[in-house]
């Protein structure tokens, strides 16, 4: 009888499988679980003689006819003296990509990489590349899959792009451990999502703001308690006064680090009083994000430090307020200086010193901005690109070439002296002429 899906569908389990072989197509066959599960598979005999089955797939994923389909490539494989079910076995003994994921963080990311950037693969891991292709066979991932990845991450396009650049990594691991054949990394050759830079510099107001907060912020609080009023679930107003909470002097010293230093968030943070030489004016990192590092203070920052109170006992700069260790983070301290930005500017605006349209805002300003706002004033006062590079600790240029457009080029100034020798003669002005400047410098006078 011909397995058709009247024939197919008209099977009715029994107490044990029921199974039904096609009558055109010898080796091609249907079985019925008790339970009613419907499966088609392919039976024959290998080179020794000896009888193999290899399961097609069930009765409505596949058709009657997908199925027959299906038996006949198999078939004919088998006429070539290949054995499917043997490599189907071994293929499903293969790796997949949890099980890379796995080896990639135990053999690789933990060895070679800090620990920021091991939970940085951690997260991208566990919340992108697993629900995806982790129950996928390392050796079965295809470029089409990893762009269906990709793509899916399309709203997060600087995520998306580094989420397949660390699977791209996993790929060129799995070939050296022989779990894909070499040149087969599905990620090569798939385009990136083009990224925005964020690109945030503190001007010369939001720095005033900046120190006249910190130095506000570092003095006893006039006010000790704070009026808050709020509408209970009755809709009654109510007034609650609320303790006002200095803010820890170890975390203005960390901030005020960062405006001064251009460092890491990190490397203020676990910074030990034994790194700084300030003889010689210099921080001494023994490890940092791009290992080993110096970082040369101005005279402020050593006069920061030289100032700077110790905690008894404690090797940090910036120790925790409670316990034997470092301050873990600033966000509490950053939220209340942004706050006491927006609280100077008020009562600015109501003394009429402000008006609303130079009031400037702060709330989209990140701790990591400082730091990009110390290159920008580096190269807005021309210093070149791998002094401010060298002071960062960059270890790339192009990493520092972000600031490139800040700095006073010559082209810039070329063209505002031809400019505004055009535009005085247009307005029937004498034109100005270029001198000789003191420090070598042209000037238009």
């Amino acid at each position: 009888m011909k397995l058709t899906k009247r024939v197919v569908e008209d099977t009715e389990p029994g107490e044990k499988d029921v199974w039904r072989w096609d009558s055109e197509l010898i080796g091609f066959g249907l079985r019925v679980k008790p339970s009613g599960y419907k499966t088609y598979l392919v039976q024959y005999r290998d080179e020794q003689r000896k009888s193999r089955k290899v399961t097609i797939g069930r009765h409505g994923v596949f058709t009657a006819e997908e199925a027959r389909g299906e038996a006949r490539r198999i078939l004919r494989a088998v006429a070539r003296g290949e054995n499917p079910a043997v490599e189907k076995a071994i293929r499903e003994d293969e790796p997949t990509v949890d099980e890379l994921a796995a080896r990639y963080l135990s053999e690789h990311a933990e060895t070679h990489k800090k620990p920021k950037s091991v939970a940085d693969d951690e997260h991208k891991i566990e919340q992108y590349i697993k629900p995806n292709l982790g129950s996928f066979k390392v050796a079965a991932v295809t470029r089409e899959d990893v762009a269906r990845l990709h793509h899916k991450l399309r709203d997060k396009p600087i995520q998306a792009n580094r989420t397949v650049a660390l699977l791209s990594k996993m790929m060129n691991l799995a070939e050296v451990w022989g779990w894909r054949p070499n040149g087969s990394n599905p990620c090569r050759h798939l385009g990136k999502y083009k990224e925005k830079k964020r690109e945030r510099y503190l001007s010369e107001r939001e720095l005033q703001l900046l120190g006249q907060a910190l130095r506000e912020l570092e003095q006893p609080s006039p006010e000790p308690m704070r009026v808050v009023h709020s509408v209970g679930r009755d809709g009654k107003k109510r007034t609650i006064h609320v303790k006002v909470e200095p803010v820890y002097p170890p975390a203005i010293l960390a901030l005020r680090l960062l405006l001064l230093t251009g460092a890491r968030l990190g490397e203020v943070l676990t910074l030990k009083w034994e790194y700084a030489d300030l003889e010689r004016q210099v921080v001494r990192l023994p490890d940092s994000k791009t290992g080993a590092k110096v970082i040369v203070l101005g005279p402020p920052v050593v006069k920061l430090l030289s100032e700077a109170p110790r905690k008894k006992g404690s090797p940090w700069v910036c120790p925790g307020e409670r316990g034997p260790g470092h301050i873990r983070d600033l966000n509490g301290p950053w939220r209340r200086l942004k706050a006491k930005v927006d609280e100077i500017q008020d009562k600015e605006q109501a003394e009429g010193t402000l008006e609303e349209k130079d009031r400037v805002n702060v709330s989209d300003l990140r701790i990591h901005d400082l730091r990009h706002s110390f290159a920008s004033v580096g190269a807005a006062d021309g210093l070149s690109l791998p002094t401010i590079g060298a002071l960062l600790g960059h270890t790339q240029a192009a990493t520092t070439q972000r600031y490139a457009h800040l700095a006073n080029d010559p082209l810039r100034q070329a063209a505002g002296i031809i400019s505004g020798h055009i535009a005085a003669v247009l307005d029937g002005k004498p034109a100005g002429k270029v001198v000789d400047m003191p420090n070598d410098q042209e000037a238009v006078r």
